[in-house]
């Protein structure tokens, strides 16, 4: 077995409490004005943008350093056309269909139905894909640890560095997804994980009027 190589921690600078605190709390206050967003834009994005930003996504950690993500950024018109069409179909039969009452109960306040309008509008898509295993150059299935977990930390990543940018973002999730390894041409052995929507705004868009629970209801301290 190949000994473990390890290297100086790097471009790591001490800081005081103070600027901890001068720091998350400057960070607090953009992140909370993350909004979902379901009316975007056409307004085009360079691609140098989403590339800066899926850099970020893949410099997540992950389970034993495997990085069982694979994500595609879609902006050709066709795609998300058809990417658009097999969506709802998945939508509307979810709505009317399979999705219990307290589903759709809890998914009243958002006013959300099987119409998905920004799959088409919203200049960039970005796919993402779960590896539960990779394929060794012989074929053989080799599993990936954690890999939900670690997608689900690289996407995070993804959607802060959307909203630095200035972007919006919406987190949309048809079930099932299959229809995505087709259209985007993925191999089997990839799941997808996620579809995420981001643009501009719409000048007009509206968010539905919710709140957080209180801090104390989610988070707790043992001193």
């Amino acid at each position: 077995m190949t000994k473990p190589r390890f290297i100086p921690l790097p471009e790591f600078l001490p800081v005081s409490d103070e600027q901890l605190k001068e720091r998350l709390t400057e960070f607090r206050k953009m992140m909370l004005q993350r909004r979902t967003v379901r009316e975007f834009s056409s307004q085009p994005i360079p691609r140098g943008v989403i590339e800066e930003c899926l850099r970020i996504a893949v410099s997540a950690p992950s389970g034993a350093n495997l990085q069982p993500w694979h994500f595609v950024a879609i902006s050709d018109p066709e795609v998300k056309r058809e990417i658009r069409t097999a969506a709802e179909e998945e939508e509307r039969q979810f709505y009317k269909e399979r999705a219990p009452a307290e589903w759709l109960e809890a998914l009243r306040p958002l006013g959300t139905d099987w119409r998905k309008p920004f799959l088409e509008i919203a200049p960039w898509l970005i796919a993402i894909f779960s590896q539960p295993y990779r394929l060794s150059p012989k074929g053989k299935k080799m599993k990936h640890y954690y890999a939900t977990e670690s997608v689900g930390i690289a996407t995070g990543f993804l959607i802060s560095a959307i909203h630095h940018a200035g972007l919006a973002s919406l987190t949309h999730t048809p079930s099932p997804m299959a229809f995505l390894n087709r259209i985007l041409q993925r191999p089997s052995f990839e799941k997808p994980f996620l579809l995420l929507v981001v643009g501009h705004p719409s000048p007009r868009a509206r968010v539905p009027a919710i709140a957080r629970k209180r801090r104390n209801e989610m988070t707790s301290f043992l001193e």
